[in-house]
């Protein structure tokens, strides 16, 4: 009887968690939704657009779809922004879009309780937490977990979409 006890208080306990893929940017540890996550692939040569932002590195072609990249350690600013081997791009899929979201590397999947998860602190205007859902707490470290969807979203990746989409117009008619 313990042991069936033991499996529903371990199922209840996985359905009150979300995933995570996390990753790394500078120092710190980030988490976005495992759902939203299409691939992981290292970082390639991108073809860049004219008058984007510095965080959009460009553009790829990743069969047959043209894929906006964005670097996530430039956006959020932290850290240098270097290119080699170990620099991860994170394919994700989010309201109806594919985008590369560039990282220093990728870590784990985890299953977070939603008790150890807190809202983000309201710091004013001194720093932008609205891409930011939480903070997380795994074995003494916290994880920030971003909120991709609010990223993807913003007025400044739209601009990235309508570019990429005039892009693909032209590979087409080429």
């Amino acid at each position: 009887m313990q042991t069936a006890h033991g499996s529903v208080e371990q199922e209840t306990r996985l359905e009150g968690s979300s995933e995570y893929l996390t990753f790394t940017l500078g120092s710190e540890s980030y988490g976005i939704d495992i759902l939203k996550v299409q691939e992981i692939r290292g970082y390639d040569c991108v073809t860049r657009i004219a008058n984007t932002p510095s965080f959009i590195k460009g553009v790829i072609n990743l069969r047959g779809v043209i894929v906006p990249i964005v670097d996530l350690r430039i956006k959020f600013n932290v850290g240098e922004a270097t290119y080699h081997e170990f620099t991860v791009v994170i394919i994700i899929n989010v309201l109806g879009k594919v985008v590369g979201i560039v990282v220093d590397g990728v870590s784990d999947v985890v299953a977070l309780p939603a008790q150890s998860i807190k809202p983000p602190p309201e710091l004013g205007a001194a720093l932008d937490t609205r891409y930011i859902t939480g903070l997380g707490t795994l074995n003494d470290e916290m994880l920030i977990l971003v909120d991709i969807e609010k990223l993807i979203g913003s007025e400044e990746l739209q601009i990235v979409e309508q570019s990429a989409e005039n892009t693909q117009k032209e590979v087409v008619n080429i």
